[in-house]
């Protein structure tokens, strides 16, 4: 792939396909979307959503949204209990087969996200980023990354870092395919 079909796939069709491939995962899973939306209103009395503030490309802070999968325990100081003292049973299900990510679609609609691409990380990581990791930046943020598919949470910061940049780098067609299929594979092993 040349350098000018390498920008076309990067400015004009990749951003086509993810807002296609978005709407459609959506309509066909709106059941399922649905289904889990109104267990989660009566589960949370209210808000079944998680939205947080991350950086997207070129670091423009956009809010990130995900099924809510935590309680919102206290302790009696008024700190938020650990992680794991608040996930619940329906919030181990959402993320055992990766359905709290359904929301970021609309993210993707909205342009904020990609559907392949660095994960969005927290706001107040950018002051800790050296000019190179900075780079995870010149693209929009992913549902899925080359990070997610070649360890995820087992491996280094260092080397989730080394896989962003490498795809931002490295971005075309035929990463995004095997991405895809390395992606559905982990969720389909429940990895």
């Amino acid at each position: 792939m040349n350098q000018i079909q390498k920008k076309m796939y990067k400015t004009v069709f990749k951003p086509f396909l993810d807002f296609l491939i978005s709407l459609i995962i959506l309509i066909v899973l709106s059941p399922l979307f649905l289904m889990i939306t109104i267990v989660l209103i009566f589960y949370y009395k209210g808000n079944p959503f998680f939205t947080q503030e991350r950086p997207g490309k070129n670091e423009k802070i956009f809010k990130i949204i995900k099924y809510k999968t935590m309680d919102d325990k206290k302790d009696s100081n008024g700190n938020f209990l650990t992680d794991s003292e608040r996930l619940n049973s329906i919030g181990y299900y959402l993320r055992k087969y990766s359905l709290d990510e359904l929301p970021q679609l609309i993210n993707v609609l909205k342009r904020d996200m990609s559907l392949i691409g660095p994960r969005p990380l927290l706001v107040e990581y950018l002051a800790f980023y050296d000019e190179t990791q900075k780079c995870r930046h010149n693209v929009r943020p992913g549902i899925t990354g080359w990070a997610q598919v070649n360890g995820r949470n087992a491996i280094s910061w260092e080397k989730k870092f080394e896989y962003d940049i490498f795809y931002v780098n490295n971005l075309s067609i035929m990463l995004d395919i095997k991405i895809v299929k390395l992606t559905i594979l982990k969720i389909i092993k429940k990895e």
